[in-house]
């Protein structure tokens, strides 16, 4: 991508600007849309798995308890959540777990 111009003396080494060419922008272009792509890919698939859980006020609903619960529940590791946008998503087997145990 684009061509450099040096000179070497003893003293000193001076780097001339660099040339770019239209293919040079044209290639940047494609390699930024890839990525873009690539990271809206990637960011879609991880929004749609987060939110196949279950928000607070389900959560509650179902097992019957108080947000004080909620929160010992994640502290003991027994109640994964991720948090999106300030809003607690808890995960699904978790909930059906704590379910069947009790």
């Amino acid at each position: 991508m684009g061509k450099y111009l040096i000179q070497i003396t003893p003293d000193k080494i001076v780097m001339s600007t660099q040339i770019i060419t239209p293919e040079d922008l044209t290639a940047l272009k494609k390699e930024l849309l890839d990525a873009f792509e690539q990271l809206l890919i990637k960011y879609r698939t991880t929004n749609t798995e987060s939110l196949q859980g279950m928000r607070t006020k389900q959560v509650r609903k179902i097992l019957d308890c108080s947000n004080g619960k909620l929160q010992l529940l994640r502290i003991q590791g027994k109640l994964r959540c991720k948090k999106i946008g300030g809003t607690l998503y808890y995960n699904k087997t978790d909930v059906e777990s704590l379910l069947s145990n009790a």
